[in-house]
């Protein structure tokens, strides 16, 4: 069984985790319309602007209720209430998603009030605009926690309860925080091949998919509609992506009594079999043509790359959901767990990460940790690691800034696995070092005389 090592350093060293603030705001933006609000000072939310910006390479609507020293003393509800009705007049948004963060959480703030009052006082001028808050201090959990709690609060403001009309073929999809655009873009074309109906929330593959509107637009564009979470309770079935999305899943299915289907991870043959067997159980058609094609693709691409995976030790710094997607995948491809570092102990999924230990903490864990690896896997903030290391980087999560089009790389199901597994075969093939005859035969070196070893002919 997995060990799981508790943090065990006062301060983080280089910093592993992103903000729960910064995961809600990434979930509200998933909605079409949606204007995600930090309820605390500019600072908190200039920072998670910059790494929105720098990861996604585009403009991020994101705004703050700047709260100063007096509102720090005596309390941020006017601030929080001038903003929303600022962002009402300015933006008209379908959406407002109040991220808390450590300012008013450690104050002690009932936000939850002071918004219930708002609405109150306001109802007129707010009408149009759903107004939804996630309590995410930034002390606490990480992205993807941050995430799952907007997810959960947006189905519990908005979803219409009670048992509902059924409507056939119609699909519920919970996805996890890990999958990029273009999973999720890929996702959504599986389940149309197999005629059903796909309502997917959080839907970034519409907001953030690097398209340029023919107009400035101040709020997301393209997403899941407010209508659409409205009208969640009339799916046939919810599937829901990663173990941290298993509470808003639980929420939706007590609320409307709308069933769900957890998949931990779709990178791999199993898992991928699993979903299309799913899907075709769900719609009673066959996988397309199509789709049987790119698994007789991955089959090849298995065995073609498994002769680089065989042995090699991969060091793992990610959130839990992500590292057991990451872990279980390269250990199917026969390498080996050198070392896995996490942001938090709060997800079940720690237990089940093919790995003898998980260690919490933060990248300087992972490079103490991965001396020796044959590969580091992690985002950006890796490259100085990586570097000192001299241990090549596959850089995946969030942020990744130094590369472009990483929202465009494809991690899922068939054609997503194939592709991971050729970009680690060429990453260890562009770092492959030819073996020398000492490395071949270690007692070589000592039949070698010394002055025919320093020759040519003995170095090649």
């Amino acid at each position: 069984m997995v060990r799981i090592l508790p943090q065990t350093k006062a301060a983080a060293v280089n910093p592993l985790k992103s903000s729960q603030p910064l995961g809600a705001a990434l979930a509200f933006l998933g909605v079409d319309g949606a204007m995600p609000l930090f309820h605390g000072s500019q600072g908190c939310t200039s920072f998670a602007l910059v790494l929105f910006v720098r990861h996604f390479k585009e403009a991020i609507p994101l705004q703050t209720t700047a709260m100063d020293e007096v509102a720090t003393i005596l309390g941020g509800a006017e601030h929080l209430e001038e903003a929303i009705l600022n962002l009402k007049a300015r933006t008209k948004p379908t959406l407002i998603g109040v991220c808390t963060t450590a300012l008013v959480e450690t104050r002690g703030e009932d936000c939850a009030g002071d918004i219930a009052n708002i609405r109150l006082k306001r109802t007129e001028e707010l009408a149009g605009t759903e107004v939804v808050l996630a309590n995410t201090p930034d002390f606490d959990g990480a992205i993807e926690e941050g995430w799952a709690k907007a997810v959960t609060a947006m189905i519990e403001r908005i979803t219409r309860p009670g048992e509902q009309a059924r409507q056939s073929k119609k699909i519920a999809i919970l996805p996890g925080w890990n999958l990029t655009v273009a999973d999720i873009e890929h996702l959504r074309e599986m389940v149309e091949s197999f005629g059903l109906k796909p309502v997917i929330l959080p839907d970034v593959s519409g907001s953030l998919d690097g398209t340029v509107p023919d107009r400035w637009v101040t709020t997301s564009y393209g997403g899941t509609s407010v209508e659409d979470i409205r009208e969640l309770g009339t799916a046939e079935q919810c599937i829901v992506i990663g173990e941290h999305m298993r509470r808003p899943a639980e929420l939706l299915q007590r609320l409307t009594g709308v069933p769900y289907v957890l998949f931990q991870s779709l990178t791999g043959l199993k898992d991928a079999d699993r979903f299309v067997s799913l899907l075709s159980a769900v719609s009673g058609a066959v996988a397309a043509a199509g789709v049987r094609r790119r698994r007789a693709q991955l089959q090849d691409a298995l065995l073609d790359g498994h002769f680089h995976f065989g042995g090699k030790k991969i060091a793992i710094a990610a959130e839990p959901d992500q590292l057991y997607q990451l872990a279980s995948f390269f250990i199917g491809m026969g390498s080996k767990i050198a070392a896995a570092v996490t942001t938090t102990d709060m997800s079940k999924i720690l237990e089940e990460v093919p790995a003898q230990s998980v260690q919490i903490g933060d990248l300087g864990d992972l490079e103490a940790l991965g001396a020796g690896a044959d590969l580091l896997v992690t985002h950006s903030h890796g490259r100085q690691a990586a570097q000192r290391l001299g241990i090549p980087l596959m850089r995946v999560g969030f942020p990744i800034f130094d590369r472009l089009g990483s929202q465009h790389k494809l991690t899922i199901l068939y054609q997503g696995t194939r592709d991971l597994i050729f970009e680690v075969a060429n990453i260890f093939e562009a770092n492959r070092h030819a073996p020398t005859p000492e490395a071949l035969d270690p007692l070589r070196k000592r039949e070698i005389p010394d002055e025919l070893r320093s020759s040519p002919l003995a170095r090649h």
